[in-house]
């Protein structure tokens, strides 16, 4: 697991899935995880944070969840909105195939695992729900941003939580100026040293 981040594409440790109960939506349930990807023992803290931070999701229309891992938020988003499309977006392949196999175990049809370049280029999202890969650097964090938050709808909202001591009131800042006029960028919670940011499309 030493050469092992959860943001490489294929992690080189000997595959083990794990099980793990786990509550989402309000309802518990036996999942699985494995190592080689983010958190794999829990649900961790900041994405905690965002799920109870999170104003219901759209019930219909496209979904995305940045920066998936195995699945929590995706799999929360697609529990709540039956009826929309969630887009479980990473580049570990491992965690992408968690996402599909804890998708078929809850009998959801209704989520799209997949390498951000396999989005097509035309899908635009009802909301974004992210716990993003502080640790990639921010150069990387700054343009996978750039990359997404723009293909929101209008009036629709992206959900963002970060650590308070791995930058957020910095990255707040960044997306404030970097995405001034078109979009608002606002604190919407505190909780547990994590902060959760809305950045609206107006």
């Amino acid at each position: 697991m030493a050469d092992d981040h959860y943001f490489s594409s294929s992690p080189a440790s000997a595959l083990q899935f794990r099980p793990l109960r786990v509550n989402l939506a309000g309802n518990d349930y036996d999942l699985t995880t494995a190592n080689g990807i983010f958190s794999p023992e829990r649900i961790d803290s900041g994405t905690q944070v965002l799920l109870s931070n999170t104003p219901p999701p759209p019930p219909g229309g496209n979904l995305l969840d940045l920066g998936c891992g195995w699945g929590p938020i995706a799999l929360t988003l697609a529990l709540e909105s039956p009826r929309a499309t969630v887009w479980a977006v990473d580049v570990n392949e491992r965690a992408l195939d968690l996402v599909r196999r804890n998708a078929q175990s809850l009998g959801l049809d209704n989520v799209n695992a997949c390498r951000p370049e396999d989005v097509p280029d035309d899908i635009a999202f009802m909301t974004i729900w992210s716990n993003p890969p502080i640790r990639v650097g921010k150069n990387e964090l700054h343009k996978m941003l750039e990359q997404w938050v723009p293909r929101l709808e209008a009036s629709s909202d992206a959900w963002l939580v970060v650590q308070r001591n791995l930058g957020s009131d910095s990255l707040h800042r960044w997306l404030d100026s970097t995405l001034s006029g078109e979009f608002s960028v606002s604190r919407a919670a505190t909780s547990k040293g994590y902060r959760v940011l809305r950045v609206r499309r107006r």
